[in-house]
């Protein structure tokens, strides 16, 4: 019996290890960036003219954008409804997209859950639960509750409306969308592995009718710290307030006795690269076809008649000297040459 149980717990263990990378592995092989060093490469052996770029990489998102004003609640509804559509076709197939490239990061995943999995009684005992510990824990973890985060993104968005602020309304969806992602995937693990929480009866066993693993409370603020981190990346001081927010509720559901330790670390792991992916989808998403507004400053050289110039480019396309505002595979090219004789 015991040894059933053990093999039971492994297997669980590499299941949600697999998903777990899902999503890194989803945003690190599914984005792919335009990249201005291989604009100027290209500019080097052909110094005429502009590079002209391929066509920009199709992807479904790019008839989901979100615009810089404020849109209203139905339309807006429906395009976060195909973006989480999306997200979760991407999440749950990721496992068979396992290449070289990812398979250490799957790998590495795999064996620290499994060892979190075989070490959780023994770190659940080492506690001291108290009946004070467990009722501050409760407490604490009540900021990572949906019924306080989904509150705080919405008004963050009304915010961004108040105030005109793109940035807020920005994380306003993006955080939608990751809450919404991080509960999906919460949701169906839950519902596959049923693990007991530690005050239920025969803690920590799976396939049992709990609903341990994986933490939701921290797959959800683990989501939104990242995203918030990854908005705000040029500002440390927001990312160590938001992660260190993440950690603190993460330990408190370990002091309320509501998870063992490979739930909380599992969901803050899932949590972390879902905010990531949600994150990296939307800038890749910008990139591919709403990029008029990502300027970029491309030098020109024409040895053969001894003259040289730079060239505003907004959108990554490809361009004709002169000044001109035209349209390209769906962006706005805005030229300006300024060319000078060399006798």
């Amino acid at each position: 019996m015991h040894i059933r149980v053990q093999m039971i717990r492994w297997i669980a263990a590499v299941l949600v290890a697999t998903t777990l990378t899902g999503s890194a592995a989803a945003a690190q092989d599914g984005i792919q960036f335009s990249s201005p060093a291989s604009i100027f490469a290209s500019q080097t052996e052909n110094p005429s003219t502009l590079p002209e770029q391929p066509p920009p990489i199709l992807d479904r998102r790019d008839r989901i954008f979100y615009p810089g004003d404020t849109e209203r609640l139905k339309p807006l509804g429906r395009k976060l409804f195909l973006n989480i559509w999306l997200d979760q076709e991407e999440i749950f197939t990721s496992p068979f997209h396992l290449n070289r490239r990812n398979a250490p990061v799957w790998l590495l995943s795999a064996a620290a859950t499994a060892g979190l999995i075989v070490a959780d009684r023994h770190i659940a005992n080492s506690v001291a639960n108290s009946r004070g510990q467990v009722r501050w824990g409760g407490r604490i973890s009540n900021i990572g509750a949906s019924y306080t985060l989904v509150p705080l993104v919405a008004g963050y968005y009304g915010f961004g409306v108040w105030r005109d602020h793109a940035k807020a309304r920005e994380i306003g969806v993006l955080g939608t969308e990751s809450l919404l992602d991080s509960l999906i995937v919460a949701g169906i693990l839950k519902e596959a592995v049923r693990r007991n929480r530690p005050d239920d009866k025969d803690p920590g066993e799976f396939f049992d009718g709990g609903t341990s693993f994986p933490s939701g409370h921290a797959i959800q603020m683990w989501s939104i710290a990242s995203l918030v981190a990854h908005e705000y990346h040029q500002k440390p001081i927001v990312a160590l307030t938001a992660y260190s927010l993440a950690s603190i509720v993460s330990a408190s559901r370990i002091a309320a006795r509501k998870h063992f330790a490979s739930d909380v670390v599992a969901g803050g792991a899932m949590g972390w690269f879902i905010g990531r992916y949600v994150y990296q989808t939307h800038m890749s998403h910008l990139a591919h076809k709403h990029a008029s507004l990502m300027p970029m400053i491309l030098p020109q050289f024409d040895r053969s008649q001894h003259r040289y110039g730079v060239t505003l480019v907004f959108g990554g396309a490809g361009a004709t000297p002169g000044l001109a505002a035209q349209p390209h595979f769906g962006r706005t090219t805005i030229n300006s040459n300024y060319w000078a004789e060399q006798k």
